[in-house]
């Protein structure tokens, strides 16, 4: 599902820019805060893939610019750390006046020991994520200590971090020399989750260590091994987002979906208020069905044609698959579309009656690479019309229904 764009003001009223990513599947059934690393922005690849991982597990994540960075608005040179924090309470209170009260609290490097400044201020936060967070704020101030006669002494400078010009004032950093982690820790009291990597070149895992120490039960660590400072790998952001939302669901009470059992080999169940979204077990295996939004559903799955039409091109596919292995036919793969309409019947004899004047038409393309020779492209098609599925369709068929008592 793309994101929702979403603006909110800070402490001082400058407007904030974030994006607002949900599962596809389903509503959320809690809410989570992304805090980027210091100058990044919320379109940081490693942010992304991370929110994208807690949608697939149910939570709606709001990633935003802090003050002055990204898309929001503000003097970057006028932020402090405080400022940070104080960002991430007023985004706390948008989302729990517009959608629900964020529950998880997540942050990366300097964001994270933001969102666990944060959390010590924010009654709703329920748990507390931390990804290669410094022990102490100041940490930051080695990536300008080279700068640090000059703002100490001109009261600012300009600064280059990660190829891009910053101006930092000394009023930032005694900000940063003012908080004290081990005070903030004492306070939590909330279950916190460090991930950081014993190669992070930026910020040593010593870090984790002492944050650790100092921090009280439930507290757990998880490593990062062989990630660097800004999850530049793709399986290690998706890593992390899903250890993170494995994690939080101990500590996070929400709704779980309940397991379906029945005798038959397909079982669907909706929820009254669910609109159309139903849920199905195949097998042992869980899927959604809906309806699109314009009919009345949530279009979080499949409609139950979809799933029809998905009948005929998988039986299709499976059908060919296994007749060109017994013939030891040279098949690479094969694709099977299909499509699903009502056409009026043409010069029949019940259509002219006007008794069910409609036929329902299923057009399947199917493309076959590897095999080149007509004569075996032309068996691979007269084999599709034999598959199980496709005979079904075209055979008389019946629905014997009844009520059963819960």
């Amino acid at each position: 599902m793309p994101p929702k764009v979403i603006r909110f003001k800070n402490r001082n009223g400058a407007e904030l820019s974030g994006r607002l990513e949900l599962p596809a599947d389903r509503h959320p059934h809690s809410y989570a805060i992304f805090a980027h690393c210091f100058t990044c922005t919320k379109n940081l690849t490693a942010v992304r893939n991370i929110s994208r991982a807690l949608n697939s597990f149910g939570f709606g994540v709001l990633r935003f610019d802090f003050t002055g960075l990204g898309d929001s608005e503000g003097d970057f040179s006028e932020s402090d750390f405080s400022g940070n924090i104080s960002d991430l309470i007023a985004a706390s209170d948008f989302l729990q006046k517009e959608f629900m009260a964020p529950r998880l609290l997540i942050g990366h490097s300097l964001g994270g020991a933001a969102a666990i400044y944060a959390a010590a201020k924010l009654d709703n936060i329920e748990a507390v994520a931390s990804i290669a967070a410094p022990s102490s704020p100041d940490h930051v101030i080695n990536l300008f200590r080279e700068d640090l006669g000059e703002i100490e002494k001109k009261g600012k400078a300009d600064v280059n971090i990660g190829g891009r010009n910053f101006t930092i004032k000394k009023e930032f950093l005694e900000d940063l020399r003012s908080v004290s982690m081990p005070d903030v820790l004492k306070k939590l009291r909330k279950p916190l989750l460090l991930l950081h990597s014993p190669q992070d070149t930026i910020v040593s895992i010593e870090n984790a260590k002492a944050i650790y120490e100092a921090a009280f039960h439930p507290k757990s660590f998880i490593s990062l091994d062989g990630a660097d400072h800004l999850l530049t790998d793709i399986e290690d952001s998706a890593y992390t987002g899903n250890v993170i939302a494995e994690w939080a669901a101990r500590y996070i009470d929400y709704p779980k979906e309940p397991e379906i059992s029945s005798r038959h080999e397909v079982v669907a169940r909706l929820e009254a208020e669910n609109k159309f979204t139903t849920t199905m077990k195949l097998g042992r295996h869980y899927i959604t069905a809906d309806e699109p939004v314009s009919v009345g559903g949530n279009d979080f799955g499949p409609t139950p044609y979809d799933f029809l039409s998905a009948s005929l091109a998988s039986c299709t596919a499976m059908t060919v698959k296994m007749y060109t292995d017994r013939k030891k036919w040279p098949l690479e793969s094969i694709e099977v579309h299909v499509s699903y309409s009502r056409e009026h019947k043409k010069d029949s004899q019940e259509a002219e009656s006007g008794k069910n004047p409609q036929i329902d038409v299923f057009e399947r393309e199917i493309i076959v690479k590897g095999i080149t020779d007509k004569a075996q492209l032309d068996k691979i098609l007269e084999i599709a019309d034999k598959c199980p599925v496709h005979r079904t369709l075209h055979s008389d068929n019946a629905v014997k229904t009844r009520l059963v008592e819960d």
